[in-house]
């Protein structure tokens, strides 16, 4: 395998996150503007992480479908099991049309979690050591719980991070701009675009 100095992280792009009959509402209506904008960022994340051969690690939350593997010990994992949201092997958990990994590809990785940090409980540090990144892209939804979560995590153990904004999105446009902000001070923010030239300069 190839090592990359920089790869993507592409977070929670599943079906109950940003189809409009997903049972995680988060403001992505399928009338909203907001939620085009969002899967066409998020595509051209992808497409350009693609075209520039950087490795795409696609993290996914789902649990049993009887939730007997969810800690229930704060409200957004105890309604998540209330809803009946990201139940593993069906509809709700799998990626979103046009956002999936593509299965033949050597670069691209999928992680499976269940807490906040997609790094907390999965391989996805290893995964990310083997294939030599230092640097970390990161986009998702929702910008407030696994997004800033992770990029917590990944600047605790060593990680460089730029978050491509406009691939994330949270229900509250304000919440979102509020984690964003707090994020700028352990990570870079910009655009799909600022985020892929960043990762194309050598470092």
């Amino acid at each position: 395998m190839m090592l990359a100095d920089t790869a993507v992280l592409a977070l929670h792009y599943q079906n109950d996150v940003l189809h409009p009959d997903g049972k995680i509402r988060v403001g992505l209506d399928a009338d909203n503007g907001a939620r085009q904008r969002l899967l066409d960022n998020a595509a051209a994340l992808l497409q350009g992480a693609r075209t520039r051969a950087l490795p795409i690690v696609h993290v996914r939350i789902a649990f049993r479908p009887d939730y007997a593997d969810l800690l229930a010990n704060c409200d957004i994992f105890r309604n998540v099991a209330s809803i009946g949201a990201v139940p593993e092997g069906q509809w709700g958990s799998q990626f979103y049309d046009g956002l999936q990994p593509l299965a033949a590809s050597s670069t691209e990785f999928v992680v499976k979690h269940t807490r906040i940090s997609a790094f907390y409980g999965t391989p996805l540090e290893e995964t990310l050591r083997v294939i030599g990144a230092r640097r970390l892209v990161v986009a998702g939804v929702a910008t407030h719980s696994v997004v800033e979560g992770t990029v917590r995590h990944a600047a605790d153990i060593g990680f460089e991070v730029m978050v491509a904004q406009d691939a994330c999105a949270s229900a509250d446009l304000a919440v979102h701009e509020a984690s964003l902000a707090s994020m700028r001070l352990i990570a870079q923010t910009g655009s799909v675009a600022d985020a892929l030239r960043w990762a194309a300069v050598p470092h």
